[in-house]
């Protein structure tokens, strides 16, 4: 291999904008913080919510809602699916300045995050407010309402430490329980807290009124709305190895390039999402699942015969290649998945990095012929001949000489951001997980 040098870094401050702890994402979270910290002074200064002789406990309700309703809707599929639809129609003779930061879209974790933290922080003091009412015989409290805001309390209290980043990783499938099961119990009192209060005022009568029934409709829907497409579907599973297992589904869904299914075997508990690999001119659709954890390691075990399928397909981040006039696909092991649809339908001039071990033996001659007859000027960079790549250095290079305005990089989370971050650095666009909340 040719001995690769990278250009100097840009200046410090250029640097100090794409640092890893300024990205999109979080951005977005200390945007919604200070929006709220803002709210959080007016109220206890000029707006004057919290005096000794009554708490304004509906307007801090209405806040709680607002913030709740973002964190929960930002995560819709058709929202989400709206949105980089938005983005992604970015003529491409923009300036690359705009197309750049439109690319940037499936960094809106960032508002459910910090919409959901704030929203917390809102009903501690909502809590609070009520035991303070209760405890000083003010109106507007009762022990049913007590005893319902602090279960939900606690349950928003758990799933937000369990969301955290490291609990996250250590303890996925609790994480994914509280989430699902508790955000579900979270939602169902809220509707209980808003009927007690209701009830209190004598105004139940009065529900459909109120601004609050509304948003709880709206956000009831869009929980139930994934689980309405619930359904147990055929699935063929071929094992060209132990470390991998190539599905496929033809279910009368044949998914956009760029999207992901979530399958389960066990829906109420856990659900995991594979990026969708459709063919040009055939129905249905394939997915990639390598080895990477118990319940992938079990799976291309056992090859189940049927697999649970909900939603419908989500947008992920290899759609912003259709925002760039060139792009660079950088792929380790299953990686690949994700990119050949994109590789497949050519709609976007790109070039492939891939670095995996023995590519014909861990994925199938038939899988490495189809992506090298679309891809053959395609890098396969074979890691059990020839070591790990440096794929910093492989990305500026191929980024150089094809003339490429941004990479994409789907790997694992230390090599994407490592690929991600030195890019940015050097004043390329470039994109990859952040494997948010």
């Amino acid at each position: 291999m040719e001995t690769i040098v990278l250009p100097p870094k840009k200046n410090f401050l250029y640097r100090l904008g794409k640092h890893p702890w300024l990205i999109p994402y979080r951005r977005l979270f200390i945007l919604i913080v200070f929006i709220n910290l803002g709210l959080m002074i007016k109220a206890f200064t000029t707006w004057n919510w919290f005096s000794p002789e009554n708490i304004q406990l509906g307007k801090i309700a209405k806040i709680i809602l607002y913030n709740f309703s973002l964190a929960i809707l930002i995560r819709q599929q058709y929202i989400i699916n709206i949105l980089f639809r938005i983005a992604t129609n970015v003529p491409k003779n923009w300036p690359l300045i705009i197309r750049r930061v439109c690319a940037k879209v499936y960094h809106f974790g960032g508002l459910h995050s910090s919409s959901a933290t704030m929203g917390t922080i809102w009903y501690v003091i909502f809590v609070a407010s009520l035991y303070y009412h209760y405890l000083n015989v003010l109106p507007g409290v009762n022990l049913s309402i007590i005893i319902v805001t602090s279960l939900i309390l606690i349950l928003l209290i758990v799933i937000i430490m369990m969301a955290l980043p490291k609990v996250r990783t250590k303890y996925h499938n609790q994480f994914e329980i509280t989430h699902r099961l508790g955000g579900w119990t979270v939602l169902i009192l809220f509707w209980a807290q808003m009927i007690l209060f209701l009830t209190l005022e004598h105004s139940l009568l009065n529900i459909t009124k109120t601004l609050n029934f509304w948003l709880l409709i709206i956000l009831t829907i869009s929980v139930i709305l994934p689980w309405l497409r619930l359904k147990k579907v055929n699935i063929n599973i071929e094992k060209p190895s132990n470390h991998v297992a190539l599905t496929s589904f033809d279910y009368g869904v044949t998914p956009f390039a760029g999207s992901a299914t979530a399958l389960s075997r066990n829906p109420l508990l856990e659900w995991h999402s594979f990026a969708n690999v459709p063919s040009p001119e055939k129905d249905g659709f394939r997915l990639t699942i390598s080895r990477a954890g118990d319940w992938t390691g079990k799976f291309i075990n056992d090859r189940p015969k049927k697999v649970w399928v909900k939603g419908i397909p989500t947008a992920g981040v290899g759609n912003v290649d259709k925002i760039f006039k060139k792009i660079i696909w950088i792929a380790t092991g299953s990686g690949i998945g994700p990119c050949i649809p994109h590789l497949l339908l050519n709609e976007t001039p790109s070039l492939l990095i891939w670095a995996t071990r023995n590519p014909e033996k861990t994925y199938g001659e038939d899988l490495v012929n189809e992506i090298k007859a679309v891809q053959p000027n395609a890098i396969i960079w074979n890691t059990d001949t020839h070591g790990k790549p440096d794929l910093v250095k492989l990305a500026y290079k191929a980024h150089v000489d094809f003339k490429a305005e941004a990479v994409i990089c789907i790997s694992n989370q230390k090599l994407t951001q490592e690929v991600v971050h030195n890019m940015e650095y050097l004043g390329i666009p470039a994109y990859g997980a952040i494997w948010d909340s």
